[in-house]
């Protein structure tokens, strides 16, 4: 028996009517508000001749509206058709013409491409479904074999495929992850995720269903937002993905695990955590228990593991879980499609079987009779069972073939993943130059300091039959990733086959790209002759009108480095200064100019920066503190800074704290948007 989200909320409204049922920011609904707010909307939907079957297109907005607007088509017994929020005017005109739409909900200026669309504000209609009387709107329960939702997805073929869920459908989808997860009703889960996608909508469809809270979260780029979400609303659940959890380590640093570490649980989803991902996290988070899903749109999560008790078991450790049982079957089929008794070494495809896969693609009978035979989803990804886990080694268009010899990227990249001085990699097959084993592995890699390819040759070696060992290795700042942060195997292809940027990094570039700030380092010291070389770059900065009218101040003895900082930090806090402070640097260069040089700023800022970025290029660490620039001539800096021979009349315009980094600084965002060509 089935089930919909509008039975439930109807429910809900009358059970828990003051629970926040959505969030975001200052924006709130309770489970009463929510269930006026979609009678509302539906009763404008109705109004503007809205019926059931219709498709209706609308902007999935990481916003409360969307749960409204979402529910209130969904009430009319209409077709949800989602739309990426940051999808271009052509791109949603391309899917509300491909679904047959009757309405396109958005606040995007569509402009030309809006010709010939019957447009609605999603933003008005949110805000006038208040002034809509609802009392007489009536909800009729539809089959649960009618079609509910439309999701476009373009795959790995760039082609955009429209996902037909129905009613029973998305339910199972939804219970299969309340189930899979055990999501209960006093959870308050934070979703920093596109509701678009299949895994953020089944999450938040489930933490409806459950009574719970939903926060949402507009995207994931500064992980101080989780910070202040979780401590604003008392979250005590997560739902991201993988490149998440390094964007919030990265940014987060110490604070990762005071933040987290009263989570009840935290799903990742859309890709698999690597073992060194699963290692780390769950020792840096102990009480927390640990999920990673796999799923599609096409069948909504299906296999979950519990990473939480597969780490405790190796043989288990680099499992994508198990189907959810009773719920989801799957088998493991051979290139003619019949069903292998499989295990490490009988890989095949994977094909699953449940009440929540979908039933086609919209208007696609070819890629739907090709996906769907006999009522198993035959999935893209080559895998194997071994005692009731699923073992996943990638994409069948992604496995390698070395002579005949089948590799998966997956394992290189999880062996890989494990050296010291990787932070992440990515595994892809190219053509044998040599022209004779046809494809050999090639191995992208961003790395940390102290990496040198030989010894991740050896490490490897040492771990992986021959044949699996990378031909080739290419270093990159960071891995191209998609909408959902999952690696885009293809813009890898492209680098590789096209060189792309490739060949514009040098050291220069890479020690610019690469600097973070640090602020803890270890007891290790600079060698002298990196110091030398490190204040040589420094005094060959640029220099206006080359009046060079600058010093540079050096202390190397931990006493001093010790008064400065106090005297700093206690001068900082009675002037209402900003001092961020630092752990144990080995040197501290106190960069200063003459007040009568009217580019001594300037001068000082180059020189500065040319410092960080030797000794980024050396492997030490450093960080740009400027507190002294307005505490000169504030007691008892100044006794001190005199007593260290800083000219009267110089401001100190950096303190550049060096030293080896206790661990990788923070990587922040940059923004992108702010170069104008004329």
């Amino acid at each position: 028996m089935t089930d919909t989200l509008v039975n439930r909320m109807t429910e809900l409204c009358k059970t828990c009517p003051d629970k926040m049922a959505v969030a975001f920011k200052q924006e709130k609904l309770t489970y009463k508000q929510l269930y006026m707010k979609m009678s509302g909307v539906a009763g404008i939907l109705r109004k503007n001749g809205i019926q059931a079957g219709d498709r209706v297109a609308f902007s999935a907005v990481s916003k409360p509206e969307m749960a409204a607007v979402y529910l209130g088509i969904q009430m009319c017994n209409a077709v949800a058709v989602f739309l990426d929020k940051n999808a271009t005017a052509q791109n949603m005109r391309k899917i509300y013409d491909e679904s047959g739409s009757k309405l396109l909900l958005t606040d995007k200026p569509m402009k030309e491409s809006g010709n010939g669309c019957n447009i609605m504000s999603l933003r008005e209609l949110y805000a006038k479904a208040d002034e809509t009387d609802a009392s007489g709107e009536s909800y009729t329960k539809p089959d649960e074999n009618a079609l509910a939702e439309l999701l476009f997805t373009t795959g790995t073929t760039g082609v955009p495929k429209g996902v037909m869920l129905t009613c029973r459908a998305v339910y199972n989808i939804f219970m299969n992850t309340i189930e899979g997860i055990g999501i209960r009703p006093d959870d308050i889960l934070l979703l920093p995720l596109p509701l678009n996608h299949s895994f953020a909508l089944r999450v938040f469809r489930a933490v409806l269903y459950q009574g719970a809270t939903v926060v949402l979260q507009n995207g994931f780029t500064f992980a101080s937002e989780i910070e202040n979400n979780v401590t604003a609303f008392g979250c005590n659940s997560l739902a991201c993905v993988p490149a998440s959890y390094e964007v919030m380590r990265s940014q987060m640093q110490d604070s990762f695990a005071p933040v987290l570490e009263n989570m009840r649980f935290i799903e990742f989803g859309a890709g698999s955590l690597s073992i060194r991902q699963r290692r780390e996290i769950t020792k840096l988070l102990p009480k927390v228990q640990i999920y990673n899903t796999w799923g599609s749109s096409e069948s909504g999560g299906a296999i979950f593991c519990d990473v939480s008790e597969v780490v405790k078991n190796e043989a288990y450790i680099g499992a994508l879980g198990r189907p959810l049982a009773g719920k989801v079957q799957v088998k493991i089929l051979d290139l003619e499609g019949n069903e292998l008794t499989s295990d490490a070494a009988h890989a095949g495809r994977m094909a699953l079987k449940g009440d929540m896969q979908m039933t086609g693609y919209w208007n696609n009978q070819k890629a739907t009779d090709e996906t769907l035979k006999d009522g198993w989803l035959l999935t893209g990804d080559m895998a194997y069972l071994q005692d009731g886990y699923v073992f996943m080694l990638g994409r069948a268009d992604d496995i390698i073939n070395v002579g005949g010899e089948k590799v998966s990227p997956i394992e290189v990249e999880n062996i890989a993943g494990q050296y010291e001085f990787i932070k992440e990699c990515a595994c892809i097959g190219a053509e044998d130059e040599k022209g004779v084993l046809g494809q050999v592995p090639v191995l992208f890699v961003v790395t940390k300091s102290g990496y040198f390819q030989e010894d991740l040759v050896r490490y490897l070696s040492g771990k992986m039959e021959r044949y699996k060992l990378p031909q080739k290795f290419v270093k990159l700042l960071e891995l191209p990733r998609n909408r959902m942060q999952k690696i885009d195997r293809r813009k890898l292809r492209s680098i590789l086959e096209n060189g792309d940027s490739l060949e514009l990094m040098n050291p220069v570039v890479e020690a610019i790209l690469k600097r973070r700030s640090i602020r803890k380092f270890t007891d290790e010291e600079i060698p002298q002759r990196l110091l030398d070389m490190i204040l040589k770059c420094g005094y060959h900065a640029p220099s206006g009108h080359n009046m060079q009218s600058w010093r540079f101040t050096v202390l190397t003895k931990k006493e001093d480095i010790l008064r400065l900082k106090e005297v700093a930090e206690c001068a900082a806090k009675e002037h209402k200064v900003h001092f961020y402070g630092f752990e144990n640097p080995k040197v501290m260069i106190l960069v200063s100019n003459d007040v009568r040089n009217a580019n001594g700023c300037q001068d000082a800022s180059c020189a500065a920066q040319n410092i960080m970025l030797a000794a980024q290029s050396y492997g030490i660490g450093a960080v740009w503190l400027n507190p002294l620039m307005t505490l000169r001539d504030v007691e008892p800096v100044k006794t001190l800074l005199d007593e260290f021979e800083v000219p009267q009349s110089h401001t100190v315009w950096a303190s550049v704290a060096l030293g080896y980094p206790v661990s990788e600084g923070a990587k922040l965002q940059k923004k992108t948007d702010v170069i104008k060509y004329i």
